[in-house]
């Protein structure tokens, strides 16, 4: 048995989920597990959703019915004149939504209801959407499945945005209802990123969650292996929208590939890899565009020949933290600085500490701001934005000149295989 899981940008238009099902079609003899993100950018738009529901603002019911246009256009574009009558599992989905944004008319929720907790209310929604379209339309075309809801099969604790998986419920969940579909040959059709409570609450995994789901059914159905489609070649030594002279690594072992993903590599989500490392499930990153390439494969009995990597993350700030007294930064000071950051669910890209202050690089998001003012209660804080993260593995001074190219660097750190340098964009 195999997992699939395929991103937004496979399912972005309708020759996307055309081409899903050209793919599919050659599995029918061996059905797959296969967990699917929202379509295109949705989850971007549901999180604009969001923001505008809690905050009420006024360009909150546009969002919506953006949303709703866009997935409704797919649907006629798949069907043509018979579109009208494929609509409907996705109208009561959108009735759902649209339910929850109204309140019924009684406004936005109090600001003393936890963000997270309405983030992982609504923008589920994309999953469910995106799931239920495509689950309609192989069924359409002859290629059978079972659409499940993750939120029933994935059990998680309460913390939202971020959500811990409770693997042994998972497990007796996921392995209740997924074998006997399968065994009746047909596919099982499932959202990745989302998952519930045992009170029936939504939850998400994580920005970039839905490998991790993948994840998560390997390592509970003993997959043989797991298939990652995405819109590039395999795993690359960098993004090749940034270095054009990117190159395809054919083989990685699991432990350059964590390392990878640690830093910010954006084709592998770096909770990932280790419940297929544990079980020993081969990675396979594949392109949807060029299904018969062989593409990357990911395992743990290969011994690589090191590949000079390239990881750059944009948008980044760094802040820096003081005792305001001006004593030293001792074991308490870093206890309540680790404390604020794990209770904002906030994690560091890079870190580097003085006598006097502790600085951290930080994806910049809409957690910062909160962040700033909780810090700012205790300690005096610095911070500067717009900033680029360069990530060299396997680094030699010609590859950090080729990246650097004479930008001015920060804030820097260098191990035996790893260089970061913190640089104005």
């Amino acid at each position: 048995m195999k997992v699939f899981k395929f991103g937004g940008a496979t399912v972005k238009d309708a020759e996307g989920v055309k081409n899903m099902a050209n793919i599919l079609k050659d599995y029918t003899n061996e059905p797959p597990v296969i967990i699917l993100s929202a379509m295109g950018k949705t989850t971007n738009t549901l999180e604009k959703l969001t923001q505008a529901y809690y905050y009420g603002r006024p360009e909150l019911m546009d969002i919506f019915h953006k949303i709703r246009n866009e997935h409704l256009q797919v649907v006629e574009k798949l069907y043509k004149k018979e579109s009208k009558d494929k609509e409907s599992d996705l109208i009561l989905i959108f009735n759902k939504l649209e339910s929850i944004i109204s309140d019924n008319g009684d406004g936005p929720p109090a600001k003393d209801i936890l963000y997270d907790f309405v983030y992982d209310m609504i923008v589920p929604f994309g999953e469910l959407l995106s799931t239920t379209l495509v689950s309609q339309y192989l069924n359409h075309t002859g290629i059978k499945n079972k659409w499940l809801d993750a939120r029933n099969l994935i059990r998680a604790d309460h913390t939202y945005r971020e959500g811990k998986v409770l693997w042994d419920l998972s497990e007796e969940y996921i392995s209740n209802a997924i074998p006997p579909i399968l065994n009746n040959g047909e596919m099982v059709l499932t959202q990745g990123f989302i998952a519930g409570t045992v009170d029936g609450k939504s939850i998400t995994l994580g920005r970039e969650g839905s490998d991790y789901s993948a994840a998560i059914f390997s390592s509970i159905l003993n997959a043989r292996a797991c298939y990652i489609w995405k819109d590039v070649p395999g795993l690359m030594n960098a993004d090749p929208k940034i270095i054009p002279e990117a190159v395809l690594i054919d083989r990685i072992s699991y432990g350059e590939a964590i390392e990878l993903a640690y830093y910010g590599a954006k084709v592998i989500h770096y909770k990932t890899l280790k419940p297929l490392r544990n079980k020993r499930i081969p990675l396979f990153v594949k392109s949807f565009v060029h299904p018969e390439k062989k593409g990357t494969v990911i395992e743990e009995d290969y011994v690589e020949v090191p590949v000079t990597s390239y990881i750059i993350k944009n948008n980044q700030v760094l802040i820096s933290i003081s005792p305001k007294d001006y004593s030293f930064i001792g074991e308490d000071n870093l206890y309540n600085i680790f404390r604020i950051l794990l209770q904002n669910h906030i994690k560091i890209n890079l870190m580097q500490n003085s006598a006097l202050s502790f600085s951290i690089c930080l994806d910049n998001n809409d957690k910062i701001d909160k962040l700033l003012k909780e810090l700012s209660s205790d300690f005096n804080v610095k911070f500067n934005k717009n900033l680029e993260l360069i990530t060299i593995r396997h680094f030699t001074e010609e590859s950090i000149n080729f990246v650097l190219k004479k930008r001015k660097t920060i804030l820097e750190q260098r191990s035996r295989a790893t260089i970061q340098m913190l640089v104005e964009n």
